[in-house]
């Protein structure tokens, strides 16, 4: 039996008018609000249902199943993620390492404002990580770090400017995963953001620097 979290997770439609997206959205609110409470074991859209104030066949209209909730609340994130990335890196007015300096900032805040949605979901991962969108959405964050490193390390080859990337990604998701844990005041998210920011640049400086005298 093929494993049913490969399964498309998508919502059953789009909502189109303003009452649509204000019901879609409080369904997802509550869907936050039961997660947190009871867990992802007791995750139901009838429960969903019940604490947005709407009825089921309501709900399944726009998700037909509790992974395609579960899966809506983190892909709005990613969306969310991938607008930053691109919005960021991909303004080419200004020299990379500002950019990047820009972008470690503003996902190091982002990660703090979402710290609560990302705790309640983290139970709930395995109903949706492995649906296609969720690889969708992955590749889609890649793709925008590997154009963003070819203009960075022109004279670099593929294999360092992908090495690098990839440090730069998996660095600045985990730290910042954790530094969001805790509450944050502003002032302490402009040091741990400034920090990471030398440290990166630092090493595309390095990787450079070392291209240039080879």
């Amino acid at each position: 039996m093929a494993d049913r979290r490969s399964h498309s997770v998508s919502s059953r439609k789009q909502p189109q008018q303003a009452r649509s997206n204000e019901l879609v959205a409080a369904i997802l609110d509550a869907a936050v609000q039961v997660l947190a409470k009871e867990g992802a074991q007791r995750f139901t859209t009838a429960r969903v249902a019940e604490r947005a104030g709407v009825s089921v066949g309501s709900l399944y209209q726009y998700f037909p199943n509790k992974a395609s909730i579960l899966f809506r609340l983190p892909s709005d994130e990613w969306r969310r993620t991938s607008e930053l990335l691109r919005g960021i890196l991909a303004d080419r007015a200004k020299p990379p390492l500002v950019r990047l300096r820009a972008l470690v900032h503003a996902f190091i805040r982002s990660e703090c404002e979402e710290a609560a949605i990302r705790t309640a979901l983290s139970d709930a991962a395995p109903l949706y990580r492995d649906a296609p969108e969720a690889h969708d959405a992955r590749a889609a964050g890649k793709g925008i770090v590997a154009a963003f490193m070819r203009e960075a390390l022109p004279r670099a080859p593929d294999a360092t400017r992908a090495l690098a990337g990839e440090l730069i990604k998996t660095t600045l998701s985990e730290v910042g995963k954790q530094f969001s844990e805790t509450p944050r005041n502003e002032a302490e998210i402009a040091r741990h953001a400034d920090a990471m920011a030398d440290m990166f640049c630092a090493y595309i400086d390095e990787l450079a620097r070392l291209r240039d005298h080879s």
